[in-house]
């Protein structure tokens, strides 16, 4: 069963979303323990009580962010795995190359206070984002094996458990932090070493 998609609230279309594409933009940047709904009011141009009647606390509309991030992120794989059969290759490099943006987007004051503030919000996210790889990711190795360019003698739900372990077991607060890590390059290493393995090219054309 796919998690469940929360809409933005009912209120006037173009409000919502001006205040979520600021929000978005300082909280995944900045964190969003320090970032006050007065900041964002002020920063707006509306009063406390119209962003309040938006969103009733800034835990709702971190929520927001998150599903207005995910939507997003949706669209854009979309658009990849939509046309992944022409060329599976080039599309799992573009398939990475979107997730490294998208990732890129959020820095590490956000992974710190999602660790201190929000564990459960975090919990949120990683059903959401074992969803979007699970379904993007399994659609490319599909075509990828058919094509010839993923090995047959390992199955692909195989493939895909050790990637969804990998990235539930490193891409969470405190391993990241723990290892110095970005999410860009936390992701970026997962995928390179599951798809290209750990020993050099040298090496490789050697066996």
């Amino acid at each position: 069963m796919r998690p469940r998609t929360m809409p933005l609230p009912t209120i006037g279309p173009s409000t919502a979303e001006r205040i979520v594409a600021t929000a978005r933009q300082h909280f995944l940047s900045h964190g969003f323990r320090h970032v006050t709904m007065d900041d964002l009011a002020r920063e707006l141009g509306m009063s406390k009580k119209t962003l309040y009647a938006s969103f009733p606390s800034k835990a709702a509309l971190l929520e927001a962010v998150l599903v207005d991030k995910f939507r997003q992120v949706e669209e854009d794989l979309n658009g990849i795995t939509s046309t992944c059969s022409s060329d599976v290759l080039a599309s799992l490099r573009q398939l990475l190359a979107c997730m490294q943006q998208h990732t890129d987007e959020i820095k590490p004051p956000f992974v710190r206070d999602m660790q201190r503030e929000s564990p459960e919000t975090f919990k949120m996210v990683e059903v959401r984002r074992r969803d979007v790889i699970q379904r993007h990711f399994g659609k490319l190795l599909g075509e990828g094996r058919k094509a010839g360019i993923i090995r047959k003698d390992i199955p692909t739900d195989l493939i895909m458990e050790i990637l969804l372990s990998a990235v539930q077991a490193i891409m969470n607060p405190p391993k990241i932090l723990e290892l110095g890590l970005t999410p860009k390059s936390g992701y970026s290493a997962i995928v390179t070493v599951i798809l290209e393995g750990v020993i050099t090219d040298s090496v490789r054309e050697k066996r």
